[in-house]
């Protein structure tokens, strides 16, 4: 638009060709603001441009310690006669037993295995391989990483187990805000943030969180406090108010989600500037007695049951990221949880470990360890930055023919997690290792020559 008078548009007005519109310049440039307040790590995810982590600051991520498997026998029980041709065929094939135990899974779960509730096909039949279906007959040490939140880690091993078919433990299982059950030593009283409902404050207080508050809660006790907020009957029965003028909110932790921006903004908003958490107060200095404020992970899309990959929480913390730097001109200091920071890869480390006791009891790391996932900003960059095998697949959020330019899968792009995980089994086991275990090859009763032969054959 040229640079046109306001009295030059009204005199035109009057000739008889003069349009029904007036249009006033703006005095607002038309560029987006958020590119410029941002901090650089938030916008660049490419690993060539960014540090090994997205803190701001460099602050410490705390971890839990992983319980270690029970040391008690447990009482004899009958053993499957599968089980046992396994166990037979493995003692005479030491060196591929050795290789299988020292490689080990870690999967994406939303894009990877499933679409929210519906099932990836081939995700069924890797599960299936790992779990013992295999020429082996042996179980493969697999966990399950994912960015994914919101509900507690039983129900949602219980719901995976249900879709792909395949039992799923709690003990091979990392969502995002597991890690942050670590927090718990450190915050008295937290607001949790996300999720439907009030799941999260159940979980919050199951990872042993004392003092839990939500959105609603706050709310609850002042409905000005978001203005665009319509708070039903169900929602202030389940409320826990107070008076928040009284009470020191130690931290914020984003578990999942938000399924209110306008609320859960205004609400962080506030605390973020108050004096030491306590709401209705403004600090004279924002920075010094600013709250601690966590995110559980920084994904900007997630693969859904919708065509196109949906926000995430990335998204919603770069918006508080420009609204905070807009407001109070200073960089919001935050700490990231999640892939591919490295704190949840080292706790990915202790779980395989205990995995592996579980099912094989020796305490080792596998050396082998490949990370399968859809995102090439999270599971790839974070797979790659900690030293694991990557391999990317498109059937979640990258969905090119082409490995991704800036963060690459070391061992290359596959058309879903069944392709991705053959290629790996047969990197480390031989390209003529079976993918299925035929108990009637093994059984005596039904062949004629003893193992040792059909070993041999």
């Amino acid at each position: 638009m040229s640079n046109t008078s306001v009295s030059e548009i009204t005199s035109s007005r009057d000739g008889a060709d003069s349009p029904p519109t007036v249009e006033i310049p703006a005095t607002r440039s038309a560029i987006s603001e958020a590119q410029r307040l941002m901090h650089h790590l938030s916008v660049v995810p490419s690993q060539k441009e960014r540090r090994s982590s997205r803190n701001s600051f460099g602050a410490s991520l705390p971890i839990p310690k992983v319980k270690r498997p029970s040391q008690a026998r447990p009482a004899m029980q009958s053993i499957p006669s599968v089980d046992i041709l396994a166990a037979q065929v493995q003692d005479l094939a030491p060196e591929k037993v050795t290789s299988a135990k020292n490689m080990a899974f870690a999967f994406d779960i939303d894009g990877v295995l499933v679409h929210g509730d519906r099932l990836i096909p081939e995700g069924k039949k890797v599960l299936e391989i790992l779990n013992g279906d295999n020429e082996l007959g042996i179980k493969i040490p697999h966990i399950f990483l994912t960015n994914g939140s919101g509900k507690p880690e039983q129900e949602r091993c219980a719901q995976l187990s249900k879709i792909l078919g395949s039992p799923v433990s709690t003990k091979q299982f990392i969502q995002s805000h597991t890690p942050m059950s670590a927090l718990a030593e450190y915050y008295n009283t937290v607001l949790v943030v996300g999720g439907e409902g009030f799941r999260c404050r159940e979980i919050a207080e199951l990872y042993g969180f004392k003092d839990v508050v939500v959105p609603n809660d706050i709310v609850a006790w002042d409905e000005t406090i978001a203005p665009y907020r319509v708070f039903g009957p169900w929602e202030r029965a389940s409320a826990r108010p107070r008076d928040f003028h009284n009470t020191n909110i130690n931290a914020i932790l984003v578990f999942s989600d938000s399924r209110d921006y306008a609320t859960d903004y205004q609400i962080i908003m506030d605390l973020l500037q108050s004096e030491n958490g306590r709401l209705g107060t403004r600090a004279k200095d924002p920075v010094s007695q600013r709250i601690p404020i966590y995110f559980s992970q920084g994904d900007y899309l997630c693969p859904t049951e919708h065509p196109f990959p949906r926000m995430s929480q990335g998204t919603f913390r770069l918006g508080l990221e420009a609204m905070y730097k807009a407001i109070t001109g200073a960089e919001l200091e935050r700490t990231i949880y999640g892939k591919p920071e490295r704190a949840t890869y080292t706790y990915a480390d202790e779980v395989l470990s205990c995995w592996m006791e579980e099912i094989h009891a020796e305490k080792v790391l596998p050396e082998n360890v490949y990370m399968v996932g859809d995102n090439p900003q999270s599971d790839i960059i974070g797979g790659n930055l900690y030293g694991w095998n990557t391999c990317l697949v498109k059937t979640g959020v990258h969905t090119g023919d082409e490995n991704d330019k800036e963060n690459p899968a070391s061992e290359g792009l596959f058309e879903n997690v069944l392709h991705a995980v053959i290629h790996a089994m047969r990197k480390e086991l031989g390209t003529d290792f079976k993918f299925e275990f035929d108990t009637s090859a093994y059984n005596p009763t039904l062949v004629d020559a003893p193992i040792s032969a059909v070993a041999d054959a």
